[in-house]
């Protein structure tokens, strides 16, 4: 029962400092070997708080990732606050872009105008003038899609994927994922891009969909790669420091 009054009593104190807005919603906590630092208790009782804290709603857990505060939500567990996101993950929010924007692309295609059509031409020559400039990539990219999502004519479509890139722009660890891999993959990027773009010329609403969904299903498989990577890391490192534990061990004996 001890153990158990412990890590309630850390929980408390973990959600009190969410409360005091010390970790905001989206936010990532420190790891657990700091947190355990910090409140003076063992990395096993920090990982039943966390837990603890899931299960309550406060905090969500995501494997090789990190622990994630939570947006405060109601019982449906939509965002409780006006104007607040839910937490999600890259590869949610992308597999949502790619169901949407693939269709935008498709409704889009019988219809759009030169005008639009010069547009993505212009802004095709910005992101490789932006180069590793993360902020204005992105910036350029969002309008990319917006203008392909305004001449889809669908204003529920255009305000779900305005929506989608809420979460992609203001979701701290969605901008991370996305930046890990951005600067790795420009060309491929700007490859799929012109494609979308010439099918779009073609007024051909099945390739514009599929020219999307290509685009959308390598930026996943680069999501996969990357997460796979910092759990290999993670492994190592974790490895490493066994290792060095044993090693001093045998030392002392």
């Amino acid at each position: 029962m001890a153990d158990r009054r412990l890590f309630e009593e850390i929980a408390d104190k973990i959600a009190d400092m969410v409360r005091a807005g010390e970790f905001p919603p989206g936010s990532r906590l420190p790891g657990e070997r700091e947190m355990s630092e910090r409140l003076g208790v063992s990395r096993v009782t920090v990982r039943e708080a966390e837990i603890a804290l899931q299960a309550r709603g406060v905090l969500r857990i995501r494997a090789g990732s990190g622990v994630y505060v939570c947006a405060p939500a109601g019982a449906d567990g939509a965002a409780g606050a006006e104007g607040a996101l839910p937490t999600v993950s890259a590869f949610e929010l992308t597999e949502a872009r790619s169901l949407f924007e693939s269709e935008a692309a498709a409704l889009a295609a019988p219809t759009i105008s030169d005008a639009d059509l010069a547009k993505l031409d212009d802004l095709l020559a910005q992101m490789v003038a932006a180069g590793d400039d993360d902020a204005r990539s992105t910036a350029v990219d969002r309008e990319f899609h917006m203008t392909i999502a305004a001449a889809s004519g669908n204003r529920v479509i255009i305000h779900t994927i305005k929506t989608l890139w809420k979460f992609r722009m203001e979701d701290p660890e969605v901008r991370r994922t996305h930046q890990s891999i951005c600067h790795h993959d420009g060309d491929a990027r700007q490859a799929e891009h012109v494609a979308v773009v010439e099918a779009l010329r073609r007024r051909d609403p099945k390739a514009a969909r599929q020219a999307m969904r290509l685009h959308f299903s390598r930026l996943l498989e680069s999501m996969l790669d990357a997460t796979e990577q910092r759990e290999r890391l993670e492994l190592e490192r974790k490895a490493a420091e066994s290792r060095q534990r044993f090693l001093m061990t045998a030392r002392m004996g």
